[in-house]
């Protein structure tokens, strides 16, 4: 009995024992990346690195040594055996210990808050991906994740259906939306959050943001949006009897566009891009299976500025689908205040989506381009 009972008490100490060294490599590792995120990595270590003025080798202080096969230094009466020294031991690769891999591409610092994980041991992705779920569930804003394959390195995109495991990742909260910019209770509930999944898996979060600094660009970049935030409608009224809507659908599709589940015609460019929107100008949306039966006395013609390259052609073929639309089905092309729409008036409007998107450029924000269109999406 007593015998047993002390190989379980070695037992036990030896596991103990083996999680202090663990965590001890853990938090070595840990405050190693803090001074070197703090100081520099490219301090000299004295204790380890010959230093200056040291006393030379014997037979002369200026000996010719020859590199050897490992990456050694031979004197020049050893060269002539290197290959023996080198069947004699194997042949070592070493690798510099890399730093933290550059943002992925598709995120901006301006619009998005990153912060990266390193883990010790590779992670696997679904190990990862439910403790994020976990801990950031509720934030207003979208959170996009990516892993780092060290194979071809690059990142990749993660999400709940995501395998493999990686070193690296890096989670990217979105600043700002149409709904606005993101608060100091997000701003630390993500950060928060972060440093909580990366405690669960020994982990180390690398280039924490600032907390100040990051709520200052969201709320700077949420004013600029909200200046340029524009969209433009076109209104087609019936002046006869009401348009019907089996007339609305042919003439639509005739042109292109699409019924969509926002209740909604959309006529999308040849690369697949949303150009504008058709759609009641009355309260009812748009239904497949109610078209036949929809009576209207008007449409609107919509174009969201931010979310279209070359917006003042988009806004002229726009208008031609509006006056097309006017003379095939009895009606005519107004503006909000229902007074006609002349040419004074789109030549207007074609400056002023010129004038926005400039503005767009100038920030670095291309309108139409994949940035603008997270910007922009529809809250």
């Amino acid at each position: 009995m007593n015998s047993e009972l002390q190989i379980g008490l070695i037992g036990a100490g030896a596991a103990v024992v083996v999680l202090i060294i663990i965590y001890n490599k853990w938090q070595e590792r840990r405050h190693r990346r803090l001074a070197e995120r703090t100081f520099g990595s490219t301090h000299r270590d004295v204790l380890l690195e010959p230093q200056e003025g040291a006393s030379a080798p014997a037979g002369g202080g200026d000996e010719r040594r020859e590199p050897g096969i490992d990456g050694s230094l031979l004197p020049d009466g050893d060269a002539a055996s290197a290959g023996d020294t080198a069947s004699a031991r194997p042949v070592r690769e070493t690798t510099a210990r890399r730093g933290a891999p550059d943002a992925p591409d598709e995120l901006d610092p301006r619009v998005d808050c990153l912060i990266q994980l390193e883990a010790i041991e590779a992670l696997e992705a679904p190990q990862l991906w439910a403790a994020q779920a976990e801990q950031l569930d509720g934030l207003p804003k979208p959170v996009r994740w990516y892993a780092f394959d060290d194979s071809a390195n690059v990142w990749r995109v993660m999400n709940a259906h995501s395998a493999g495991a990686s070193h690296w990742f890096c989670a990217a909260l979105q600043l700002v939306d149409r709904r606005g910019a993101i608060g100091e209770a997000d701003f630390l509930r993500f950060s928060g959050g972060m440093q909580r999944v990366a405690d669960r898996f020994l982990a180390v979060p690398a280039n924490l943001p600032a907390r100040a600094e990051t709520l200052n660009s969201a709320t700077a970049l949420d004013r600029f949006c909200a200046d340029v935030d524009v969209q433009i409608g076109i209104n087609v009224i019936a002046t006869g009897k009401p348009f019907s809507g089996a007339g609305l659908r042919g003439l639509a599709e005739a042109c292109g566009m699409a019924l969509a589940g926002d209740g909604c015609f959309h006529f999308r460019d040849a690369d697949g891009n949303e150009a504008f929107a058709l759609g009641n100008l009355e309260p009812a949306l748009f239904a497949a299976g109610d078209m036949d039966e929809l009576q209207t006395g008007g449409v609107t013609f919509v174009i969201d500025v931010p979310r279209v390259a070359e917006g003042s052609a988009v806004f002229d073929r726009m208008l031609d689908f509006a006056r097309q639309f006017a003379a095939e089905l009895g009606g005519a092309v107004v503006d909000d205040n229902r007074a006609p729409f002349g040419n004074d008036a789109a030549a207007l409007i074609r400056d002023q989506i010129a004038q926005f998107q400039q503005r767009m450029a100038e920030q670095g924000i291309p309108a139409g381009s994949a940035l603008a269109k997270r910007l922009f999406a529809a809250a």
